[in-house]
């Protein structure tokens, strides 16, 4: 007979990152031959790049679309949870037979981000002398992650993606990805983001990292080998309740939670508002599937987004967009408000203008209103000719 679970097994592990010997789930491996040259200078060895795919792809390349995850997200963009997947598939809607990115058409890869925690290198990982990055992982960039998703999209055969589509933190990747590399990428499809990160998105991301190193367990960043309970796991929540509150929109949150008490519990009594139990669930998910060193990297790449740096301003570098492209925002996006949405399409040449997805969900009704999102990808596919059908895989 199974008895009770102990204390111990009750609590988060130091990070939620994934490690060697958990299961792998359905993510592939890409190793990088030689180190990564770094835009802030220096390399990192040995990069790992975890990625999924969904279909088959054509002889001659043509069917691939890449699909790019926000802050917390990963590579399982579809299917359930599972052992090596923490959560279902954060766009599911979007990918299978019949859905707007049809399987039975087109080859999907969704890679897990370089600095992210589900496989690809980051902070968790180790080092090439055994022990955990941790603190000392260098800093990167959009230009590094994309870099490495280059090397990527060339090992799979890939020389031109038929769609790049990402949104937020994957939109800064996918804007990345038609600046940097404008004849690799045929159309292009823009969600909730911004053109370089603005004063107000600088402060939100930097109090999230600083509520972080706060964390008495933060240790500098190097606490992977510590045991359960034992990792930043209160800064990690604080963040994401900082975070989640720029994530919704705010008629949203009064319309579900008002002033309201959470059940059974008063307010004047220690106990909590109906809202603030929401932030709590929210903050309790992320700290048993994510890591906080991860965030702390992801967080400043986010600052330091900027795609006019070192091209003549960022009117310069949207002039390089050769992607057919549709950029869109949510009304209520109180994060990356549709004014920069806005920006984006009036500089790329190729761009129609901005669209507004009307939405309660504020800045995550890019994940949420997949009818929309399904929509604007079915628009830009379309356009796109068929020169190889590649059959489902």
């Amino acid at each position: 007979m199974t008895g009770a679970p102990t204390p111990e097994a009750l609590l988060p592990p130091a990070t939620g990152a994934w490690r060697e010997g958990d299961p792998p789930g359905r993510p592939r491996w890409y190793h990088q031959a030689g180190a990564l040259p770094l835009e802030a200078g220096g390399t990192l060895p040995d990069v790992r790049i975890a990625y999924e795919t969904w279909g088959r792809l054509a002889p001659d390349g043509s069917n691939a679309v890449l699909v790019l995850h926000a802050l917390t997200g990963d590579s399982h963009v579809a299917g359930p949870a599972a052992p090596g997947h923490p959560t279902a598939g954060w766009w599911d809607a979007l990918i299978g037979p019949g859905r707007a990115l049809d399987t039975d058409r087109w080859f999907v890869v969704a890679p897990n981000v370089l600095g992210g925690c589900q496989g690809s290198t980051g902070p968790a990982s180790p080092r090439p002398d055994g022990r955990f990055w941790g603190g000392s992982f260098p800093r990167l960039t959009q230009r590094d992650q994309v870099r490495a998703e280059a090397g990527l999209a060339d090992t799979l055969g890939i020389d031109r993606w038929a769609l790049v589509v990402g949104g937020s933190m994957g939109g800064m990747r996918a804007l990345e990805w038609a600046v940097s590399l404008p004849d690799r990428v045929e159309a292009l499809l823009l969600l909730a983001c911004p053109a370089a990160a603005s004063a107000d998105q600088i402060a939100w991301a930097t109090a999230q990292i600083h509520a972080i190193r706060a964390d008495p367990n933060w240790r500098g960043g190097d606490y992977h080998d510590a045991g359960p309970g034992q990792g930043p796991h209160a800064g990690l929540g604080i963040a994401r309740r900082m975070a989640h509150i720029t994530y919704r929109g705010a008629e949203e949150l009064e319309t579900r939670f008002g002033n309201r008490p959470q059940e059974g519990e008063d307010p004047w009594r220690g106990g909590r508002y109906q809202v603030e139990s929401y932030l709590d669930h929210h903050a309790a998910k992320l700290i048993r599937r994510f890591d906080a060193a991860s965030y702390v990297v992801l967080a400043q790449a986010m600052n330091a987004h900027d795609v006019g740096r070192g091209r003549g301003g960022i009117r310069a570098a949207l002039g390089r967009v050769r992607a057919r492209t549709l950029v869109a925002g949510i009304d209520t996006d109180r994060l990356y408000p549709p004014e920069q949405q806005r920006e984006l399409a009036a500089g790329i040449p190729t761009a129609d203008t901005a669209r507004m997805i009307a939405s309660p969900f504020g800045h995550d009704g890019f994940l949420v209103e997949t009818g929309e999102v399904s929509a604007l990808v079915r628009e830009l596919l379309d356009g796109v000719p068929q020169r190889v059908t590649a059959g489902a895989g």
